[in-house]
């Protein structure tokens, strides 16, 4: 059986954390930002955990699973 390749949308976007948790980054941030405040953007630029019901999908993407 042939190795399973990653896709490389997934590998630019998502990090493994030490705990086995996957690191995203926030959306919204890169255009209209001028409309938003400066708490909704700090919040917005700090990186986040995925979800736990997408977690398998994003595995399986980054070759994982």
């Amino acid at each position: 059986m042939p190795k399973m390749k990653t896709k490389s949308s997934a590998k630019k976007r998502f990090k493994l954390t030490g705990s086995g948790k996957i690191k995203r980054r926030k959306a919204y941030l890169r255009h209209l930002a001028n409309a938003k405040t400066k708490k909704q953007k700090k919040n917005l630029s700090k990186s986040d955990i995925i979800f736990k019901g997408d977690e398998p999908r994003v595995k399986r993407m980054l070759g994982l699973k």
